[in-house]
């Protein structure tokens, strides 16, 4: 019986301590290794995850009390009202905010050590631009159907993601160029975008406008349903090669020496990268700032020496969990409730347009992120 071991980098300095001990878990065939302090991140990112769904759950416009959420979610019984807010309204979405998170954080995670550049997340780099440029086209010229704008999203994060590989891969890919290009192909799709909303209707301009800033309202069981098939289909392959990601951040020569086949390698891991923050823009839209942040987050409280997937993953869906509590409670929709006919009505229907996207807040977020990092950095030239 053969046993695959997922194995991170050495710990710097020699022995490890308790904290930086490897943990490892076994089921037949394939084992992982992991170290303690990277488990504990990542098991207290899900855990924090697991308590803001909780939380959404039960607050909101229609407040419901966490036995009320029990009865709804358990046995589909009580107050009509609770179990429609609950099963059908807040459940998918604080869901679908786990797994997007997740999805962008190890996407963020890959690009980042492949480049071995900080910046080098998809919001960076141009493939969300390039997504949100499919995605117009298709609502300004079929209509939007959502099957069709989600195809059009990831046929247009490939597409940018090929142009953009191709102008930074001459004389071998370089993190500094891969940022700096992809910073170039964002600015010249977001005037492409601009364009699109200026030549298209009002009412395809509105949709495609909502859809442009990430917003997670609206979502129902059917965007859960795709994002969890599409992250069944690409994570073992991603954990796979999870080993080798660590070993090309020793650099190519030293992997090409521990039999990792650096090339092939890297073009596996940006297809999954490119797939993950496909899917991820697919279903929520271009939500920035959570691939950018979430890996390094990890990467700095579990004091590890490189970039961990598994803790990226968990860090990225505790930050858009909480993002998108927030943005849950910030410019409600105002709702006149008649609790005799069970039945909610909004006053009036341009207050949903005050809900507030989560990729604002995740906007808001990374701005203060990056000021952090600079303060912090200043006057070292690491910035």
């Amino acid at each position: 019986m053969t046993t695959t071991e997922i194995r991170p980098a050495p710990e710097a300095g020699g022995g490890a301590s308790d904290a930086a001990r490897p943990v490892r878990w076994w089921s037949g065939r394939v084992s992982f290794r992991m170290h303690r302090r990277t488990a504990l991140v990542s098991g207290g990112a899900l855990l924090l995850a697991a308590l803001l769904l909780l939380v959404s759950l039960c607050v909101g416009s229609y407040p419901v009390p966490v036995p009320d959420v029990a009865r709804a979610l358990f046995y589909g019984t009580g107050d009509r009202l609770a179990v429609h807010f609950v099963n059908q309204e807040r459940l998918p979405q604080a869901l679908l905010a786990i797994l997007v998170g997740g999805a962008l954080g190890m996407s963020g995670a890959i690009f980042q050590s492949v480049s071995r550049n900080a910046l080098a997340s998809p919001d960076v780099i141009g493939f969300n631009s390039g997504a949100a440029t499919g995605a117009i086209l298709v609502i300004v010229t079929f209509g939007g159907a959502a099957a069709s704008v989600a195809a059009g999203a990831i046929v247009g994060g490939l597409v940018t993601a090929l142009l953009v590989s191709v102008l930074a891969s001459r004389g071998g890919l370089q993190g500094i160029r891969l940022v700096l290009i992809g910073l170039g192909v964002t600015a010249m799709l977001g005037s492409v975008n601009s364009y699109l909303l200026t030549r298209s209707s009002l009412n395809d301009a509105q949709n495609a406008h909502i859809w442009l800033v990430g917003t997670l309202d609206g979502r129902g069981w059917s965007s859960v349903q795709i994002m969890a098939a599409a992250l069944v289909l690409l994570l073992p392959p991603v954990l796979l090669f999870g080993r080798r990601l660590r070993m090309m951040e020793l650099g190519d020569d030293l992997a090409t020496g521990l039999g990792v086949r650096v090339n092939r390698s890297r073009i596996a891991l940006t297809v999954l990268g490119i797939g993950l923050c496909g899917v991820a823009v697919a279903s929520a839209g271009p939500i920035p700032f959570i691939a950018l942040a979430a890996p390094q987050i990890a990467a700095m409280v579990g004091r590890s020496p490189g970039v961990s997937l598994v803790s990226a993953g968990a860090v990225g869906a505790g930050l858009l969990s909480a993002a998108h509590l927030a943005s849950s409670q910030f410019f409600s929709a105002l709702v006149w409730v008649d609790r005799q006919v069970g039945w909610v009505r909004v006053v009036e229907e341009s207050q949903r347009n005050n809900l507030l996207p989560v990729g604002v807040t995740t906007a808001v977020l990374g701005g203060a992120y990056l000021a952090w990092v600079l303060f912090k950095r200043r006057g070292t030239g690491t910035a």
